[in-house]
């Protein structure tokens, strides 16, 4: 199957993540994939080297020339698929009747819906999501529900990563707890700032640092906090990463104390793949994927207390880690794997092309 996948953001997250994850792991299924990014965006300039790419300015989603550039590229590839991520690229995208092309919008977000609605069919990431979908006036019919996949964690030289220990002037029996994810406000970094603050410095006779991955219009008031709190010297600010392997391989558990508007938290998926034992918020997407004592500590949003005694338990339990790495991986392997996730687009798109 040829498939067009427009995507119009600007810089990197867990959308954009899993934009190059999907489109990649499509093309080494033998489809024909062809993806439109935004010209100079991190997409267009960091990733998808291996993909056919067109890079468009996509400048507004009212502009009148990026509508028509897209819908020009869109003649030219002729993919009956055309698949778009978010706002911009879905407003963008108009597809006339009678050319053999179908128009599938893919949401990862419960976002404002106008500029959704002249697609022809639409993918939501939960089954919460697609609840919502249908509340809100989408034909039930063309909604289908489609997880985010992870693939397995990529190796990692052992050396690489006691290089990144030294260089993070970490001691090599550290507890390294990662928090990875942007600096806006959903993400509830500030709680787990605040967890740390109410954590013993040691645990086992073990220093606890947190390892803030990320950055984003926040980094400034979360270092402030970091600072008020007296546990600035606790934090490293690793900034955002490109390639955030090594720091999952790295991490002794990953912490992860999104609000309720998370909507899924590919963050939970990706501490499965790399072996990690979570630390999580109750928010949408968790209360959906994530199972409290049996793959993960869930706790509930908003609640640095019980972030705090999440983490103490779960760094005071070596079995309780290795039973949640256990099942995380069963769980990653039987329900969010490539292979299961790739075969129902496979199928949402053989069905779709019968709707042009």
């Amino acid at each position: 199957m040829k498939s067009l996948q427009i995507i119009g953001s600007k810089t990197m997250g867990g959308a954009e993540r899993w934009f190059s994850r999907f489109t990649e792991a499509l093309q080494r299924r033998g489809d024909q994939v062809h993806a439109v990014v935004r010209r100079g965006s991190e997409l267009d300039q960091h990733h998808l080297k291996d993909l056919a790419v067109t890079a468009l300015p996509m400048r507004t989603v009212w502009d009148p020339l990026s509508r028509l550039e897209v819908s020009r590229c869109i003649r030219q590839v002729a993919a009956p698929i055309v698949q778009t991520y978010m706002g911009r690229a879905t407003r963008l995208t108009r597809i006339r009747p009678g050319r053999g092309q179908v128009h599938l919008a893919r949401l990862g977000g419960y976002y404002k819906l106008d500029g959704y609605r002249h697609a022809q069919g639409w993918i939501g990431n939960t089954r919460a999501l697609c609840d919502w979908l249908v509340s809100q006036g989408m034909p039930a019919d063309r909604v289908f529900h489609i997880y985010n996949f992870q693939a397995p964690a990529p190796g990692v030289d052992d050396a690489a990563v006691a290089a990144l220990r030294r260089v993070l002037g970490l001691r090599p029996d550290d507890w390294a707890l990662l928090t990875p994810g942007r600096f806006v406000p959903f993400k509830g970094q500030q709680y787990v700032l605040e967890a740390l603050s109410r954590l013993p410095v040691e645990i086992g006779g073990r220093r606890l640092r947190l390892l803030m991955l990320g950055d984003g219009p926040l980094a400034a008031a979360l270092r402030a906090q970091a600072l008020a709190l007296g546990i600035d010297d606790r934090v490293v600010w690793c900034g955002w990463q490109q390639d955030p392997a090594t720091w999952f391989h790295l991490a002794d558990a990953v912490v992860f104390p999104s609000r309720e508007r998370e909507p899924f938290g590919n963050v939970i998926l990706e501490a499965w793949a790399f072996g990690k034992p979570l630390v999580a918020t109750a928010f949408r997407g968790a209360r959906e994927i994530a199972r409290h004592g049996e793959d993960s500590y869930v706790v509930p949003c908003d609640d640095a207390d019980a972030l705090a005694r999440g983490v103490a338990e779960v760094l005071s339990d070596a079995a309780m880690r290795s039973g949640f790495v256990a099942a995380g991986r069963r769980r990653l392997e039987q329900e969010f794997s490539e292979a299961v996730i790739i075969d129902r687009y496979r199928e949402l798109y053989a069905q779709a092309v019968d709707w042009a």
